[in-house]
């Protein structure tokens, strides 16, 4: 009994102290539903393997997913690729618009896409290491990064690559986007590096933080990147089953704890945000887990729902959700080449 009381008080002064925060995994379940046939693709079209799903101002719905041809040239040294991914826009009935960018030279491997609040069109690619914004009608605005053409076929590595994360503007395997009030870019370069990269409203780099490592303020991998109202970064460590917290200039606040293999995230706008953190079906199990949470910023999990499968209302390796509207979700799987659209009782 003396011990538990101890533990007890450990874990409250832990809390209370804002280093962590230990996610409750056992919430109720919350019930939705998948609207059917959501997206009406052209003729002879298909979705790949969805990377990213967001919404702009006005309901409609941007896909980039790892459809399309890549082709690769290599002339001496310095590989040329392209074409691996393409990006779709939708109505908000769902009615195929147009597509942006077609065979762009940044577009190979899909990861995310984001739509800023001034409808601008924001997309991460992994493979060539660029984030891509794009106005609202379509032309290219920013590039941050780099496509890494100039170093040698048998290095095979890109830049960096070591997972030190280095205080550079170049990525290895960037993942996702976000941004705060000020119009201040966070980029996840994620999976070569572990990383946070902040860069000004111009794009001018400004400093990063992290790297490979479970301790606090490491990273396994950065999956994803949310920011709050109050300029809080919040990024998905998934192999460390959590997702940290960090103030706008990366000093660490604390961490949303076992939610397994926590790979998308998605925060609501207004007064009382929630976020959304997808604990995503792991390569080696894709039959377990898979669940979304639905989560307060002080990392008490409001509900549950979803689970892993291949059906409607199942998940598979849940990439991207978009929460525009906090009950209105759309969720792009990898595992299941799809879009769903939820709606949430």
């Amino acid at each position: 009994m003396k011990r538990r009381n101890t533990m007890r008080a450990l874990l409250s002064a832990m809390l209370m102290a804002g280093s962590w925060t230990i996610a409750q995994t056992d919430a109720p379940e919350i019930k939705f539903d998948s609207v059917p046939n959501a997206l009406q693709l052209p003729s002879g079209v298909y979705l790949g393997e969805v990377g990213g799903v967001a919404t702009n101002s006005r309901g409609d719905l941007f896909v980039y997913t790892r459809t399309g041809h890549p082709t690769i040239t290599i002339g001496t040294a310095r590989p040329f690729a392209h074409g691996g991914s393409r990006l779709f826009q939708f109505d908000r009935s769902g009615k195929f618009v147009r597509e942006i960018g077609k065979d762009s030279y940044g577009f190979m491997v899909a990861s995310q896409v984001r739509v800023d609040s001034g409808d601008n069109i924001w997309v991460v690619d992994e493979m060539t290491n660029m984030v891509m914004k794009f106005d609202p009608q379509g032309r290219i605005a920013m590039l941050l990064g780099r496509k890494a053409e100039n170093v040698n076929v048998p290095a095979g590595r890109g830049r960096g690559g070591t997972g030190a994360g280095q205080p550079t503007d170049l990525f290895d395997r960037p993942t996702d986007v976000a941004w705060d009030t000020a119009g201040n870019i966070f980029v996840a370069d994620g999976l070569g590096n572990a990383r946070v990269a902040k860069f000004d409203k111009s794009g001018k780099f400004v400093k990063s933080w992290g790297k490979k490592g479970n301790a606090t303020g490491e990273f396994a991998d950065v999956r994803s990147i949310a920011v709050d109202a109050q300029g809080n970064v919040y990024a998905a460590d998934g192999g460390n089953k959590r997702v940290q917290v960090f103030d706008n200039d990366g000093n660490f606040k604390t961490a949303f704890n076992n939610l397994g293999n926590a790979q998308a995230l998605c925060m609501t706008k207004g007064p009382n945000q929630v976020l959304y953190v997808s604990n995503s079906n792991p390569p080696n199990d894709i039959d377990r887990d898979g669940e979304i949470y639905k989560m307060r910023l002080d990392g008490t999990t409001i509900g549950k729902f979803g689970r892993a499968g291949k059906l409607p209302k199942e998940f598979g390796t849940v990439n991207a959700i978009d929460c525009r509207a906090e009950n209105t979700l759309y969720v792009g799987e990898i595992g299941n080449l799809r879009v769903q659209k939820l709606v949430l009782h």
